[in-house]
């Protein structure tokens, strides 16, 4: 059976040592496929499962110059993320390695200083001590230079060390080419002084005068002083790399309050939380692990999960999320998920588990790689004998040949892909972008087609009441009461209105401003009856449609009254008795069995289904009471996100189980290029193959009857993951629920592949051009490059490739708005005439009035989106702030909502990372009410522009 196993590796600095690594490990009997991560020192393998393996891998990768070891995956017990264990072990090791490479940096300056200035100081007229002046000096000019080289190649001595042993390995690297360099500088030195003996002994001072110019020991010196300050350059930037993760780790609360079973707190820390323990969270205080409230209530800041700035609300029963933050109020919770079963657990690990993938464009590095450093020393060899050939020199030649082994750099394209893998990855996961491979990563920047489920991804997911049409005349049977109108249905959001018509529509106005809502707000009797009655019998049902009535009618205020004889009709609906008198509810189907007539309706009803809306009617004693209209309302960036990926250049697909009246009802609304009606889940797999022919294709879904579609695709992206991110089926994961995540992550997609390639072409280029310089083939337009300039350019190199790789650091999400679309934009009702009734409203009454408006136009009932087009005011001007105070995305939304209050202001835009604020103006608004504004929210602020 396949197992997988981590293995740390030692010794590696370029990515020849990686390649070199990744070959042995392969060839070893019962290895699958072996993964060596150069950055992170770490290879993950396949293996038959065979203890006997992994000790003959860790042998063959020693044979080879190198260390590895099977890691133990110690997650400190049961409390820790995994992989948050191993994570802080090499950031320790990663720390204690950046003190080494600082200690031996400032030890080589302290001695390669005054071995240059004494070395080179004659040749810019720098004062040198008499002592090293004159031919009777020049014994003690040389030998105090040999012994100022001593403790720089003393605390660089690993350079030779592994240099040395990898080179008679027969699997040279870089360390390898510096190894060459400065011992042929050093030994080149240490021959100079015998013939300066040589000289002296036999008087001839001119010789020996030759001789103490050709020492090299400065060249020695500079060369490793130099590649070691590139190498703490680039171990600094390199622990840049790696913040996404430390970040990640450091959300999750070090400790924990913990209730006994005699009801004492005590603190512990969360190592030692196990699952059933009671644990109690005050204000401010993070949730521990992953569990359930059982006391208590509080408003939970969730934005590290799931990116969304506003608190939730957490009663009894709510499920919470480790590394979350209470911000107001107390509660006791159950832990039900510790250590690596946790949420955060999952997305250390995900991301960690990314960032040790290779992506197939770093193939070509290997390649190179694994015949750069043996193809650079027979370069410096040909070099050197081509100069000794033409009579140059020994001293001319061997520095062409030193400067063509020091000046290559290997290290560039090791670090070319697995830094902006790392960084990207870890910006995704900052944004809720959660990529599992970098081999994903890579595809996605070539999406072609996007193809989108519609319940769960387009959609909500869940119905909701949408407009409600009711009967004149009493049906209730008894009066209503004061009470039909107290407190509950006041802070609803429908309103309703009577006539002389058969039919009054009550319009639902979730999408109202706040203050229209609250005007709003009041049903009559009559259609507080017509809820009541619906209310009662869908109270009995379990079917999400049910519960979508019972939700609406609980929040406009019906009253539940006795129902007898309930009865689930299968396929058609519900019949009771309610307060004695007999009620139907369910399809058109239901009502022509039970002889109703429903043609005074139909009109309504028809344009209702064109909509994409399910109807659901309702009768009483034989007649028709009303009907209730339901849809899966498109989320509300839905349409924004469908845009952005047309402006990127993408196809995007909508594929549907649902029939094509409904789905070309979604599309018209969203604006998706095409649609795919009556797929079962079986089908959509296939429907993706047959996409894949016209270029890559990425499914989004949820990740379960999506399942099959999702593999198949060539990116597989799970949306509204929640608290559920281990979805095997897909590649990339989003954590917020929100269709603006796709065209983010094919965004950083692309950001990511278009700095590797940048890396790549640095590395290639700066190779191609650098060695046959420092080969001496400009010599003859005066262009010649001594080993120590050569060694600063190997250092820059490296430096240059991992700094490019963080400017991803800045990469952020394009920032989507909410797009209210419209099926029939020209077509809204007078909004001053707040609804419309059911005569002038596409329901006719039973002596058949028309069922158009005025216009002729039928008019649409559910959400304002779809009774009235809300133009957007034309944006004047904007106006910049500098906002203080701001500590969280908790804040952002306080100032956000602050300045969007200001009459005149269309949209604020706040960022937190620049403690800013964009406020758009449709009309003048002065500086200080702005300011005002920010004031009252409280924070500080001030007009920059």
């Amino acid at each position: 059976m396949t197992q997988k196993q981590t293995f740390d590796v030692s010794g590696m600095t370029c990515a020849a040592c990686s390649a070199r690594v990744e070959k042995t490990t392969s060839g070893v009997a019962g290895v699958e496929h072996a993964v060596v991560n150069l950055l992170k020192n770490s290879m993950e393998v396949e293996y038959d499962g065979n203890p006997a393996t992994l000790a003959a891998i860790s042998a063959a990768v020693e044979k080879a110059g190198y260390g590895a070891a099977p890691r133990i995956e110690a997650a400190a017990a049961a409390g820790a993320p995994s992989g948050a264990a191993p994570s802080a072990a090499r950031e320790n090791a990663a720390a204690k390695e950046a003190a080494h490479v600082r200690m031996r940096l400032i030890v080589s300056f302290v001695f390669t200083i005054p071995l240059f200035y004494l070395s080179m100081g004659h040749m810019f007229g720098w004062p040198i001590p008499g002592i090293f002046l004159g031919h009777e000096n020049m014994l003690t000019f040389a030998f105090t230079q040999f012994l100022l080289l001593l403790p720089v190649v003393f605390v660089n001595f690993k350079f030779f060390r592994v240099g040395f042993k990898t080179l008679f390995h027969g699997s040279p690297n870089m360390d390898s080419l510096i190894a060459l360099g400065s011992t042929a500088s050093t030994v080149y030195g240490i021959v100079a002084i015998y013939r300066f003996g040589w000289g002296m002994g036999h008087g001839d001072v001119d010789f020996a005068h030759m001789a103490a110019m050709d020492l090299y020991f400065e060249s020695a010196a500079m060369i490793l002083t130099l590649i070691t300050l590139g190498k703490y350059f680039e171990a600094r930037a390199k622990g840049k790399t790696t913040d996404a993760i430390a970040q990640l780790m450091d959300l999750s609360p070090k400790t924990a309050i913990r209730r006994n079973v005699d009801g004492a707190e005590e603190e512990v820390p969360v190592e030692q939380v196990r699952p059933r323990d009671i644990l109690i969270v005050r204000a401010g205080a993070g949730v521990p692990v992953d569990g359930v409230v059982v006391e208590g209530a509080g408003t939970v800041d969730e934005s590290v999960i799931t990116g969304e700035s506003v608190p939730v609300e957490k009663g009894v029963g709510a499920a919470v999320t480790g590394a979350t933050v209470n911000r107001t109020g107390w509660f006791a919770m159950r832990a039900e998920r510790v250590g690596a079963d946790t949420v955060l657990a999952g997305i250390v690990r995900m991301v960690d588990e990314a960032t040790s993938s290779k992506a197939p464009i770093e193939k070509l590095a290997d390649k190179i790689s694994g015949v750069f450093v043996p193809v650079v020393i027979a370069i410096a060899l040909i070099t050197f004998i081509i100069w000794m050939f033409v009579g140059a020199g020994v001293a001319t030649a061997l520095s062409h040949a030193i400067s063509v082994l020091v000046i290559s750099c290997p290290c560039a394209l090791g670090l070319a892909t697995p830094t902006a893998i790392m960084v990207g990855t870890g910006r995704g996961a900052a944004n809720g972008i959660l990529v599992k491979s970098a081999e994903a990563l890579q595809t996605a920047h070539g999406v072609k087609t996007v193809v989108l489920d519609k319940t769960g991804t387009i959609t909500k997911g869940a119905p909701e009441v949408c407009e409600v049409l009711v009967a004149e005349g009493d049906f209730t049977g008894a009066p209503i009461t004061a009470n039909g109108f107290g407190g509950t249905h006041k802070a609803s959001s429908a309103r309703a209105e009577q006539s002389s018509g058969l039919f009054v529509r009550v319009r639902t106005a979730e999408r109202l401003g706040a203050a229209e809502a609250i005007q709003t707000s009041q049903v009559d009797a009559q259609t507080l009856a017509f809820l009541s009655l619906a209310y009662s019998l869908e109270k009995r049902s379990e079917h999400p449609l049910a519960q979508a009535i019972v939700a609406y009618a609980e929040a406009h205020g019906a009253m539940a009254q006795e129902v007898e004889r309930f009865e689930q009709i299968p396929g058609g609906g519900l019949r009771g008795v309610v307060a004695g008198r007999t009620c139907l509810a369910g399809n058109a189907r239901l009502m022509e069995e039970g002889c109703i007539d429903i043609a005074g309706a139909e009109g309504g009803a028809r344009r209702l289904a064109d909509e994409g809306k399910t109807v659901l009617y309702f009768a009483l004693d034989g007649a028709l009471a009303g009907l209730i209209a339901l849809a899966d309302e498109p989320k509300p960036r839905s349409a924004a996100a469908l845009a952005e990926l047309s402006r990127m250049g993408i196809r995007t697909v909508m594929l549907t189980g649902d029939n094509e009246r409904t789905a070309h009802a979604v599309q018209k609304r969203v604006g998706t290029d095409d649609v795919i009606a009556g797929v079962l889940p079986q089908g959509k797999e296939e429907v993706i193959r047959d996409l894949q022919k016209q270029g890559t294709v990425a499914m989004v879904g949820d990740g379960v009857n999506d399942a099959p579609a999702l593999a198949r695709a060539d990116v597989g992206i799970a949306i509204g993951a929640g608290t559920d991110i281990a979805i095997d089926s897909a590649d990339i994961v989003l954590m917020k629920s929100d269709l603006a995540d796709v065209p983010a992550a094919i965004s950083l997609s692309r950001a990511t592949m278009r700095n590797i390639k940048q890396n790549l072409f640095w590395a290639l280029i700066y190779n191609v051009i650098c060695i046959p310089v420092a080969a001496g083939v400009l010599s003859f337009a005066g262009v010649t490059l001594n080993p120590m300039i050569a060694a600063a350019a190997m250092s820059c190199s490296s430096v240059c490739v991992v700094s490019n790789a963080l400017r991803l650091r800045g990469w952020k999400p394009v920032v989507l708005g909410e797009v209210a679309s419209a099926l029939e934009p020209d077509t809204a009702p007078d909004a001053a005439s707040g609804v419309a009734l059911a005569s002038e409203a596409g329901v006719p009454a039973m002596d058949g009035p028309s069922a158009e408006d005025g216009d002729g136009s039928p008019v649409s009932a559910g959400h304002s989106e779809e009774v009235q087009t809300v133009k957007p005011k034309e944006i004047i001007m904007e106006k910049k702030l500098s906002v203080e105070g701001m500590m969280c995305q908790h804040c952002v939304a306080h100032v956000k909502k602050a300045l969007e209050g200001v009459e005149g202001v269309e949209e604020a835009v706040v960022d937190l990372d620049s403690n800013s604020a964009t406020a758009k103006l449709s009309a003048d608004v002065a500086d200080q009410v702005l300011v005002d504004a920010i004031v009252d929210a409280g924070y500080e602020a001030k007009v920059v522009e």
